[in-house]
């Protein structure tokens, strides 16, 4: 008996260790401290912006390794991460607030390498670091909108129960409705009370002046606070999900903040921007019988607003809103028959409804779509926190041609904003504005001296498995040898591959557990052909009973162990889902090392020759 395999196997082989070998040689690269520059809306990043930033900070001292412009991104990548803070802090000063400005950790993965999907793999906050953003809620805004809205039902109860009012306006007390004689004020205050619980009523009527006074509660102001709260990290959570970002930790911090950390975001700029923009949609109705320049002089007609168009110029709107943003339960970025960007809208049941009857009332009449965002002003309240501006824009006016239902698209948007403003709308719209207060990226939360402590013990552990393999097996504990390195390199590649993939500290206890277990199948498969030499077989037919028989009690505890990791990976989460992925990559390569690897290299060597001994 000859112990032999085709060639085609021999050739698999090879294939599948070099594919392996080829994507884990980017992580000897390294990274780069990066700053990031991205444009806003009415800004573009261009070659003339970057010749602008390297001129910028060679007039600094600071070096610049390489500047790269791609989709309209630039990145610079500078010497080290004291130059990378200076160089942000001098960028943002520079372009002012139409670019968004970031730090970032490039992988310095050479050209041609990246050319072929050649990339590093992503490490967790534990081993790489990340990026760090504290945000604070507008909780101002929050109730804010909530009295529009509380304004607007009360509107809306008044005129179904058809009880008449003089005026509804917010002032620094409450809601103050106005009424024209006291019986009315009465008649109102009762009927509210049993419509609107959560509010409390005053009779503020004073001589010939008649008013209700609508105040929020303290119950009603907490819940008001909690809610915006949870319904931000619900909607961040969904646009960290948009951005792709494994292991991401989305958390609170007291009553108004939100921690998040992005651990191997390669686009910081991205996920700031997109992290922190408070983009949100209103459709209103034009009131065409105004006198648009009457109103450009300030003499705007009762129960309208003016408000910006993008292309130049000014629009008359009705204040009533007839939908929002919040109906919406789909949006995609499209191009219409002119290849010019849309986004492409869906509507929940409800919103589809008031849509419907909105449009089939006003056939023929114009409808705006008013576009709204949050910036962060730079300056502070009186009560420390971040003054917001409101921005408000129309980006399109439209003659209703028909009744509308779930289904429509806006128009007059760029193509990155197109993108953008579907992103967001998708992931849902924040209830509150919220602001960057805090943004860093942040180093191994274990320290660098743990993580070097704990390498340099895998590294030693390795020796003392690869020496004693040496000295216990001879010639078959050297290709056992080759069979574990090979198994690391493929682990690293096959997680470089992934593109979720994150490795983690426990990531590593995964891959020490795993070249555990290679080093156990090999040594089973050994003793089995140990046990068959002595039996008094043939050199030839010990080493093919050999790993016959030690393949199904290597292939049961594999399994069975894969199975089990698989469990962890489905209900953990965080360093939990980290472990188990490495895992579970670690058992694939090395059944397929110690098996079919090892299995090669011995046939190669003693397979096709009549052997007497082997050096086992």
């Amino acid at each position: 008996m000859l112990n032999k395999y085709p060639m085609w196997k021999n050739i698999m082989v090879m294939l599948v260790i070099a594919i392996g070998s080829f994507y884990a040689i980017p992580n000897l690269f390294g990274e780069d401290h990066a700053v990031q520059i991205v444009a806003t809306r009415g800004a573009e990043v261009t070659a003339s912006t970057q010749t602008t930033v390297v001129d910028l900070l060679d007039s600094q001292g600071i070096a610049v390794k390489r500047a790269e412009l791609e989709n309209g991104q630039l990145l610079v990548r500078v010497q080290n991460p004291e130059q990378q803070l200076v160089a942000k802090e001098a960028i943002a000063e520079l372009l002012g607030q139409k670019y968004t400005v970031a730090l970032n950790l490039a992988p310095a993965t050479p050209e041609w390498l990246e050319a072929v999907g050649g990339s590093p793999m992503k490490l967790g906050l534990d081993l790489r670091g990340g990026v760090h953003f504290l945000m604070e809620v507008d909780m101002g805004e929050a109730i804010r909108k909530m009295e529009e809205a509380k304004i607007a039902d009360f509107r809306s109860q008044l005129r179904e129960e058809k009880i008449r009012y003089a005026g509804i306006r917010k002032t620094p007390k409450g809601i103050a409705i106005k009424f024209r004689d006291a019986e009315t004020v009465d008649q109102a205050e009762t009927y509210l009370k049993t419509r609107s619980n959560d509010m409390t009523y005053i009779d503020a009527s004073s001589g010939n002046e008649f008013m209700l006074l609508a105040t929020m509660s303290d119950a009603y102001l907490k819940q008001i606070k909690e809610e915006a709260l949870q319904q931000n990290i619900t909607t961040i959570r969904n646009r960290v999900n948009e951005l792709g970002v494994a292991e991401p930790v989305v958390q609170r911090q007291g009553a108004e903040r939100i921690i998040v950390e992005l651990p191997g975001v390669q686009d910081t700029a991205r996920a700031k921007e997109i992290l922190g923009a408070t983009a949100s949609i209103e459709f209103r109705m034009v009131d065409d019988k105004a006198d648009v320049s009457a109103a450009a002089n300030g003499r705007v007609p009762a129960g309208a607003e003016v408000y910006q168009r993008r292309e130049g110029g000014i629009a008359v709107l009705k204040k009533e809103v007839m939908l929002t943003g919040d109906h919406i339960t789909g949006a995609q970025p499209t191009f219409d028959e002119y290849s010019r960007p849309q986004v492409a809208i869906n509507l929940d049941a409800k919103g589809g409804s008031i849509f419907s009857n909105v449009t089939k009332d006003n056939i023929g009449k114009p409808m705006a779509t008013l576009f709204i965002e949050y910036k962060d002003s730079g300056t502070r309240n009186p009560d420390g926190t971040v003054k917001m501006t409101r921005i408000e824009e129309v980006i399109s006016v439209a003659t209703i041609q028909a009744r509308l239902g779930r289904n429509f698209v806006i128009t007059g948007l760029e193509h990155t904003e197109a993108q953008s403003l579907a992103l967001l709308l998708r992931a849902g719209a924040l209830i509150a504005p919220v602001t960057i207060v805090e943004e860093r990226t942040i180093g191994p939360s274990l320290g660098a001296e743990n993580i070097q402590n704990g390498v340099q013990a895998m590294i030693w552990g390795m020796v003392v498995v690869l020496v004693f393999m040496m000295v216990y097996y001879r010639a078959f504990g050297f290709i056992a040898n080759l069979a574990l390195l090979a198994n690391l390199i493929m682990v690293v590649g096959v997680m470089s591959m992934i593109p979720g993939a994150v490795l983690t500290l426990p990531g590593i206890a995964g891959m020490v557990l795993t070249v555990g277990m290679a080093v156990d199948g090999n040594v089973l498969i050994f003793e089995r052909i140990r046990e068959e030499l002595l039996g008094g077989r043939s050199v030839q037919q010990a080493i093919h009973e050999g790993y016959g028989n030690a393949f199904s009690t290597i292939a049961d505890a594999n399994i069975t162990t894969f199975m089990t990791a698989l469990i962890l990976f489905a209900v953990g989460t965080g360093a939990v889902k980290g472990f188990a992925v490495t895992l579970m990559i670690g058992i694939a390569t090395s059944m397929f090392t110690a098996i079919v690897g090892t299995r090669s290299i011995v046939n190669a060597v003693w397979g096709g020759k009549r052997v007497k001994s082997l050096s086992i």
